[in-house]
């Protein structure tokens, strides 16, 4: 099926501030630094980004920063393995779990970087966001992600902004993803028909291992 043109699900301050609102409802805490961030991975509360033929991590990615929260890694798993099906080639990670202390330094030298504090604090101090890389993306690949994410940012499972000056999709996923999947009703959408999305597969319930 050919894909159409889908319109970019860009960020704003609203968004940001959703997100951290979230966060903290959901009773996340920023990570402060690398001692609570082994704490938390020692404890099963972050988990490994789940690697696979379908998911690659960005190799500049620094090993103590691939991880994400368990309901990360399924949202993860299920969109790498729908593009996959889609277009024989992985996805990338560029960025997930971070802490305070690294995005305090990420200030000083990225001028486009969130803040480490307050209500528009990065939501990548909560281990439950990734930023998926759009570089090598094809027209078809950005469009067929538009798409694939937008009905799932509508049900409430995740908010997305995608980004032009770092070229990512960032996606901030929310806790209850992994309890109620949000599976789009069969052609219930124009985004999925302009994706080419298969609605009838466009998600596989995994289960917690």
């Amino acid at each position: 099926m050919r894909i159409r043109w889908v319109s970019p699900l860009r960020g704003s301050r609203a968004s940001l501030l959703r997100q951290n609102e979230r966060d903290d409802a959901e009773g996340l805490i920023r990570i402060q630094d690398q001692a609570q961030l082994a704490d938390l991975e020692s404890e099963g509360k972050l988990v490994p980004l789940p690697v696979s033929i379908g998911l690659r991590v960005n190799p500049s990615l620094p090993p103590d920063r691939r991880y994400c929260r368990p309901w990360t890694a399924l949202f993860l798993a299920a969109l790498a393995r729908s593009h996959y099906a889609r277009f024989h080639r992985p996805i990338e990670i560029d960025s997930a779990v971070r802490t305070v202390s690294f995005q305090r330094h990420l200030e000083m030298i990225n001028g486009n970087a969130a803040p480490a504090e307050g209500d528009l604090a990065s939501p990548h101090l909560s281990g439950a966001a990734i930023d998926i890389g759009k570089k090598g993306m094809s027209f078809s690949e950005i469009a067929w992600m538009r798409g694939w994410l937008l009905p799932v940012q509508t049900a409430d499972k995740i908010d997305v902004e995608e980004e032009f000056h770092q070229a990512c999709f960032h996606i901030d996923v929310y806790r209850d993803y992994d309890h109620t999947p949000a599976t789009p009703r069969r052609n219930s959408g124009a985004s999925l028909i302009a994706a080419g999305v298969n609605s009838g597969s466009f998600f596989a319930k995994l289960r917690r291992h």
